[in-house]
């Protein structure tokens, strides 16, 4: 396995790209454990350390549009190639597999339905794109409509096959647009950033234009809406504290509501106009006794001995007068 990695870092292949070939292999070797074609796993032992993320460099609004002003006189084409990328948010190998049946400038929008990628920087392949949601439509900007309306127009060739293409109509290769980025931006007087990186571009500008994170997740086609906010919590973060200054600002600079004119100097009502309810709880609240008077709480228990005492005697009066019948003569009614 350390002869593998050394192998393949050799090879040109960066340290992510070695990290996925060996926890590929490692879960290819676990399955033929597990069907007992073999008696153990030997990329397992291996430590595989997942490589440390680096710290993306995005453009600025203001570089991108120094670099598109300066590509749309160097290399026009290409230049189109980046503008559908910052336009859309498009990965790069899907923006190279677009074809021509998958525009619809009439709909504004656009269909992922394949990816180009390069078998060892070699054979190029299509591929389907790796999620459901990968493979949805896009909205098109009219600034985007616009470069393929004029690409369509120069082609001369039917419109089918790839929109982004080589004079002999075969896609353009990965690295070559890779290198010619580069190189691109070094001639523009920009910052070095990726292609890959022109997608993030694509997020920060919405997400700091305002634009919901729900609607930004769909634009990027990420399979979950956590996936975009775990990736872009700073500028959320940020767009937070900017939703609690606009609360505080609105807050503050409100002036109080002016008393109503209205409601101030009115006379009160007479006793007479006074609600029911309100005569009700008055009445509910007896006026307080005076000293020479018995207490509230003394008066309620005489009254309630008074009343047992009578009840007493009406039940004795009831009995005496019932006669016996012959249901109950000489029968005991208690039960």
């Amino acid at each position: 396995m350390a002869a593998l990695v050394r192998t393949q870092l050799a090879a040109g292949r960066g340290k992510v790209t070695v990290h996925r070939i060996l926890a590929t292999l490692s879960s290819a070797l676990g399955d033929a454990v597990r069907h007992h074609r073999l008696a153990g796993n030997p990329a397992r032992p291996t430590a595989i350390p997942r490589p440390a993320a680096t710290e993306r460099h995005i453009w600025t609004p203001g570089e991108a549009t120094q670099f598109l002003h300066y590509c749309h006189t160097a290399d026009p084409l290409f230049a189109d190639l980046v503008e559908v990328l910052i336009g859309t948010g498009l990965r790069k190998g899907e923006a190279l597999g677009l074809h021509w049946e998958e525009v619809h400038l009439d709909q504004h929008a656009l269909y992922v339905r394949w990816t180009l990628s390069a078998i060892d920087n070699r054979k190029l392949i299509l591929t389907t794109p790796k999620t459901r949601s990968s493979k949805a439509w896009v909205a098109l900007s009219p600034r985007v409509e616009t470069v393929l309306r004029n690409r369509a127009h120069d082609t001369i060739q039917p419109l089918r096959g790839y929109v982004f293409h080589q004079p002999d109509g075969q896609p353009l290769h990965p690295e070559y647009v890779l290198n010619h980025f580069h190189a691109l931006a070094a001639k523009a007087a920009v910052s070095r950033t990726t292609v890959h990186d022109l997608r993030h571009l694509t997020a920060t500008i919405s997400i700091t234009g305002g634009v919901p994170l729900t609607i930004v997740s769909k634009t990027l086609r990420h399979s979950t809406l956590s996936t975009t906010a775990n990736i872009y919590s700073h500028l959320t973060a940020q767009a937070a504290r900017q939703a609690v200054d606009c609360i505080d600002h609105t807050l503050s600079s409100s002036a109080p509501p002016s008393p109503d004119p209205d409601r101030q100097g009115r006379p009160r009502p007479p006793d007479d106009h006074i609600p029911q309810s309100h005569n009700q709880l008055t009445a509910i609240n007896p006026a307080p006794h005076s000293p020479t008077s018995p207490p509230p709480q003394q008066e309620d228990q005489k009254t309630a001995t008074t009343a047992q005492r009578d009840n007493k005697k009406a039940a004795s009066a009831f009995l005496r007068k019932r006669p016996p019948t012959c249901e109950n003569a000489g029968r005991d009614d208690r039960i």
